[in-house]
């Protein structure tokens, strides 16, 4: 008797607590606005990193054409809840400048170099990569604060998107050191500007100088590495037109732009012509005497040797090139509307981007505006990132999370770590890349971590984790915009769930929810 009772209550569980909830906000429910349309629902889970209350109250006070131009105007800006904000401040990587960084690791490499072989040595050797380590896991905390809790979510999706297409390796060189600074300073300001500006932010960073030898490109040295990634993976594609000649010439082009030494050095008051041409832009440097002044010809277009100018010149001649237009139309698409996008959405997304010299915003407009957006709904799978930072916005709704590490180990079980791809192509955009049955294994497994609450995300760092501290994912948001358009296998798994916890678990591990 005392197992079947015990059994009967248990399967009441998810029930009673949805009991529970309605009587707490049936009242309001009355006065509430009618949920959102199927076709708004949709739309919304597309433009951002899914929903949350805040998202879907500003949608239905806007409408979608007024919030989608706030959007693209980047009206929200960057703010972040003044918890979130406060744990990313006490970072380390955000509270000591970019050059201060820089100059440790040099003194403390050369105070380790200089020490004798022993354990003393080896010891400070393993102690230096920890601190490294320490710093990229921060970076990696920062992008992913940011994704959940950015009152843009377009904005924080091309973040994501321009970080994973202007990819870098978090653990070569000194990457470790600014992979932060490459987020916020490079990439941010410039994900919904101008694609041009946003080239010329990320060749002026020390990550992708780092990351793809240009540090190391100079007159009598040339490095092709950089001018070969910048036309095949960042501008042009592959197969565009461009030769190995165009990139021996854009290599050379680029001579002499690297990150700037630590130390002062004697200005170039002995030949005041080339010290005239001398340009420093934070830890970005571009240093005549390390440059080829030669003519050039790229793409078919000669180039007076003139220092600097010639690297604008370069970039606004490949930005403006059709294939740009061509290669990045498609990048978009296939990110946010289809593996394989139509190629008359293409096509018009890549007229805007010519018609508009590059501008990032207006060519999302069209495709977020485009009637073949609208006939792809629910059937674009979403990569690791999009589904861990959705399922922590609809998990906890806005509530602030105090341990950002979960996130990042999430990540890297689902092989998609952010500043973590070695070659520079960075991750892929389409579902084959993500939905192996190991990978949707492992997706059940997070999924379980956060319905349960078996996570440290509520759980300050070096105290032991609450128990019993598991989401409510029954809530007015869910009645709102999931619950009406669940599939019946869906609703059918629901069904099935014996506590609030599997319930969530069974929710966040659909596929009506890993997919958009």
């Amino acid at each position: 008797m005392r197992v079947a009772l015990k059994s009967a209550v248990v399967s009441l569980r998810p029930l009673l607590a949805m009991a529970s909830l309605v009587l707490a906000i049936g009242p309001a429910c009355a006065l509430s606005p009618r949920p959102l349309s199927q076709d708004d629902v949709a739309w919304l889970r597309r433009d951002g990193f899914d929903l949350d209350s805040a998202t879907v109250a500003r949608y239905r006070d806007l409408g979608r054409s007024r919030f989608l131009d706030q959007q693209l105007d980047d009206k929200a800006g960057d703010a972040l809840p003044p918890p979130i904000a406060a744990l990313i401040n006490s970072y380390e990587v955000v509270n000591t400048p970019t050059e201060q960084r820089l100059a440790n690791l040099r003194d403390e490499q050369e105070k380790i170099k200089a020490m004798p072989d022993g354990d003393d040595k080896t010891a400070a050797k393993k102690a230096q990569q920890e601190h490294a380590n320490l710093l990229l896991q921060e970076a990696q905390q920062i992008a992913m604060l940011h994704a959940v809790y950015g009152p843009n979510q377009l904005k924080e999706q091309m973040v994501w998107f321009w970080l994973n297409h202007f990819s870098v390796y978090g653990a070569k060189g000194r990457v470790r050191w600014v992979a932060a600074d490459y987020a916020q300073e490079a990439i941010r300001p410039h994900a919904l500007g101008k694609f041009r500006d946003l080239v010329m932010a990320t060749l002026q960073s020390p990550a992708m100088m780092e990351f793809l030898d240009n540090a190391q490109n100079a007159k009598g040295h040339v490095n092709e590495n950089y001018a070969r990634e910048l036309m095949e993976l960042h501008t042009l594609g592959v197969n565009s037109g461009y030769t190995q000649q165009d990139v021996q010439q854009l290599a050379l082009i680029l001579t002499g732009s690297g990150v700037a030494p630590l130390r002062d050095r004697p200005m170039l008051e002995r030949h005041p012509r080339i010290a005239a041409q001398f340009v420093r832009n934070g830890l970005f440097e571009f240093n005549p005497m390390r440059h080829d002044y030669s003519d050039k010809v790229l793409l078919g277009q000669k180039i007076n040797g003139s220092g600097f100018h010639e690297v604008e010149q370069a970039v606004d001649l490949i930005t403006r090139q059709p294939a740009c237009a061509q290669f990045i139309s498609r990048k978009l698409a296939a990110y946010f509307v289809a593996d394989d996008p139509p190629p008359a959405l293409v096509a018009k997304m890549a007229h805007t981007f010519q018609r508009t010299d590059g501008d990032i915003a207006d060519v999302l407009r069209t495709m977020l505006e485009s009637k073949e957006l609208s006939t792809s709904y629910g059937k674009k799978f979403k990569d690791p990132m999009q589904f861990v930072v959705s399922s922590v916005r609809v998990a906890y709704d806005g509530k602030p999370i105090v341990n950002a590490k979960p996130l990042i180990n999430w990540l890297n079980q689902l092989g998609e770590p952010v500043f973590g791809r070695l070659t520079p192509d960075g991750w892929p955009l389409d579902a084959s890349g993500w939905s192996s049955s190991g990978q949707m294994a492992k997706r059940f497994e997070i999924a379980g971590a956060i319905g349960t609450g078996n996570n440290r995300l509520l759980t300050p760092e070096g105290l032991p984790r609450n128990g019993g501290d598991f989401p409510m994912l029954t809530t007015r948001l869910y009645y709102d915009t999931f619950d009406p358009y669940l599939s019946a296998p869906t609703r059918d798994a629901l069904a099935k769930a014996t506590s609030q916890q599997e319930w969530n678990t069974f929710l966040l591990s659909s596929p009506d929810f890993n997919y958009r």
